[in-house]
């Protein structure tokens, strides 16, 4: 049995990640995998639950939005994201820890000493093996996300806010430059995916 793998897909909201997800999964099944698509907030019925709360509700600080997250991501690995990887599955995330330390530890501007020990006491050493990271200007996706829909609570924050966001996402690739790939996502969607099947292809799990 092949060993299962974990790849994350980031980006602050707007980046355009969501749009390459079908056609990532595709790529992966034609290598004769399976694949279980999956997201966070979010990925179980309880997880689920904790994203309603997560985006629609306005009355909550930092560290409430934290430990939301990190609730939902334990019941998310218990239920889904461990089970996939030990029979060999490629469980493929629309959003992982990274995340959590972009959206609350940079933009929120929350202690990231507390977010590593909420990381490590739930996720006890797993990480993705690849993370594809959708960048683009804070105010290219402002547009983006303006003509797509309506905002819910984080996508109302201001484009400093985002620029932020997309700062904290830069200093996780820089701590883990050896499964971040960067995806330039101000160019156009076929270039995009061009950059994503690279990243793909340069790995040898297939």
């Amino acid at each position: 049995m092949r060993r299962g793998r974990f790849i994350t897909i980031e980006g602050i909201d707007g980046a355009g990640k969501s749009s390459h997800i079908a056609a990532l999964a595709h790529w992966i099944r034609q290598q004769q995998r399976e694949v279980v698509l999956t997201r966070e907030p979010g990925g179980t019925r309880l997880a689920e639950s904790v994203r309603e709360l997560f985006l629609h509700r306005d009355d909550m600080d930092a560290l409430t939005e934290a430990l939301l997250v990190f609730a939902g991501r334990r019941d998310h690995l218990r239920q889904v994201i461990e089970p996939a990887l030990a029979r060999g599955a490629v469980v493929v995330c629309d959003r992982f820890t990274d995340a959590t330390f972009a959206y609350q530890g940079a933009g929120r501007g929350f202690e990231l000493q507390v977010l590593s020990q909420l990381e490590h006491w739930v996720q006890e050493g797993r990480q993705p093996d690849l993370t594809l990271w959708f960048d683009l200007p804070a105010e290219v996706a402002a547009a983006r996300r303006g003509a797509a829909r309506d905002a819910d609570r984080l996508e109302r924050e201001t484009e400093d806010f985002f620029e932020r966001v997309r700062d904290g996402y830069a200093a996780r690739a820089a701590q883990a430059p050896q499964r971040f790939v960067r995806i330039n996502a101000e160019r156009p969607r076929e270039a995009v995916w061009q950059q994503v099947e690279a990243a793909l292809v340069a790995h040898s799990w297939w």
